[in-house]
């Protein structure tokens, strides 16, 4: 299915140039865009391939579209941020060709008689929901999932196939769990007495707000005592890690692979580079940014980019670095010596 361009204007706003009647059936690349595609420049170094896009419409800021209008003969939509107006087009492309799963409770599906599950949600094959669990309004639930007991799936939130959300635990409006992801599962909480690991009972829940994003096979773990807690918008990409009593703040994104031990407070508006470490019990800011593969091992209370690793070498390069910083204090110590037996030569002359 397509759309007219002064259609999508109409929905989301920017100033059009070109023909309101053109339609187009969705968004590519600027390199693959064809005659009935959008495509957008959302970088400037991009200039000179958006100006020779085959694309039928382009989405331009205002600072490139004198340079793209000098030679691109298509319709353009100015904005003033191209990146998310194509993340809004792309929303709205994909929702015009989105088959909706239709209400109901598909007959394999076991849920307990105590369960609530409105008439607009959606409980897929084999889904099994237990007792007090509650399924709001437009909820998705597809083939596999579990929902334990008492917990809670808010309004228009959708669980893909074979995700896990433990007994408890709760979510808000318009969330996204994709499969394999698993909430609520015990925090690491051990006590240990003389050397063998007595299991602390963890008893606390996970609670997320709307709008959040959990990726593929990631794991949230309950908290011990008090809850883990998720803020509205949160977006969590793959296979991260989010300790127990963790709390991380609205609208902070994390990139694959990202580890936070328990009790760490994460503040609004971070990011995470993929594999990003966090150690427990730290506090990071609000508006932190943390590089890819760097390890945070103590608090963080100014806004800013950080970054915490070592340039990529040579092996043996990295040994020679590595012997080096492991002599630092002998290193400095003698430094300290020639310095004082530099200033008593230099003082007796």
């Amino acid at each position: 299915m397509g759309t007219r361009l002064g259609e999508l204007v109409e929905r989301l706003g920017g100033q059009l140039v070109g023909d309101p009647n053109l339609e187009v059936s969705g968004i590519a690349p600027l390199a693959d865009a064809g005659a009935d595609h959008i495509s957008f420049l959302s970088n400037s170094k991009l200039r000179a391939q958006a100006a020779s896009s085959g694309a039928a419409a382009l989405i331009v800021s205002g600072a490139d579209d004198e340079f793209v209008a000098a030679s691109y003969t298509g319709a353009r939509i100015v904005t003033n941020n191209p990146y998310v107006y194509f993340a809004r087009a792309a929303q709205y492309f994909a929702a015009l060709d989105e088959v909706a799963s239709l209400p109901g409770i598909d007959p394999s599906a076991s849920v307990a008689a105590s369960a609530q599950v409105d008439p607009s949600a959606h409980v897929g094959p084999h889904v099994t929901i237990l007792d007090g669990a509650v399924i709001k309004a437009g909820a998705v639930i597809e083939a596999g999932c579990f929902i334990g007991k008492g917990a809670v799936i808010g309004e228009g939130t959708h669980l893909f196939a074979n995700a896990t959300f433990h007994a408890r635990c709760e979510i808000g409006k318009r969330g996204i769990i994709h499969s394999g992801a698993v909430i609520g599962t015990d925090g690491f909480g051990f006590a240990n007495e003389g050397g063998v690991y007595i299991k602390i009972p963890q008893t606390g829940r996970v609670i997320i707000g709307d709008d959040v994003d959990i990726g593929a096979n990631t794991t949230i773990d309950r908290g011990a005592l008090a809850d883990t807690i998720i803020e509205d918008g949160v977006k969590l990409d793959n296979q991260i890690q989010i300790g127990h009593n963790c709390h991380i703040g609205a609208h902070t994104a994390m990139a694959g692979c990202v580890g936070v031990a328990g009790s760490a407070k994460i503040g609004k508006y971070c990011t995470f580079g993929g594999a990003a470490m966090v150690l427990g019990h730290l506090t990071i800011a609000d508006r932190v940014h943390i590089s890819s593969g760097s390890m945070v091992s103590r608090s963080i209370l100014e806004a800013g980019q950080y970054t915490g690793f070592y340039p990529l070498a040579k092996n043996a390069e990295w040994e020679k670095s590595a012997a080096i910083v492991r002599n630092l204090a002998s290193m400095r110590d003698k430094i300290r010596a020639l310095e004082k037996t530099i200033k008593t030569l230099t003082d007796k002359s």
